[in-house]
């Protein structure tokens, strides 16, 4: 063989490899969606809230416990014009996680799309995401 023809069939094996890693980040993309988020994934970074395409503020959802499968957030101010008000805590729910009052009444449910995308679909149309970050 020469050397072009090593070359391009480095290429093409380094292609084939980039593919199959793609492939399985997908799939392991594709087997979050629609389950709980877990205590451990929600509390390990800051979350950013987002709607429209802009970042609203930062929340953080804690490994804490509040009693009753409910777990602390820290939800700023900043956040009250896009989420409801009241926010006491969180808790992983079926599908992903949910904002919740101090009676532990679900406020806003977050589908999970991935371990780093919880998104809300709104009655108005208008989505809001919490990115992990």
């Amino acid at each position: 063989m020469g050397s072009k023809t090593l070359v391009v069939l480095g290429a093409a094996l380094a292609f084939a490899a980039g593919a199959a890693g793609a492939q399985d980040m997908n799939a392991m993309a594709r087997d979050q969606v629609g389950t709980p988020l877990a205590v451990s994934d929600a509390a390990a970074q800051g979350w950013t809230l987002e709607t429209q395409g802009h970042a609203i503020c930062k929340v953080r959802l804690s490994a804490q416990p509040a009693g009753n499968g409910v777990y602390h957030a820290d939800v700023p101010a900043a956040c009250s014009q896009t989420l409801p008000g009241g926010v006491a805590g969180w808790k992983p729910v079926t599908d992903g996680a949910a904002l919740v009052d101090g009676q532990g009444q679900v406020l806003i449910d977050f589908n999970r799309w991935s371990n780093s995308l919880l998104v809300s679909h709104r009655s108005s149309g208008v989505d809001i995401q919490l990115r992990r970050g």
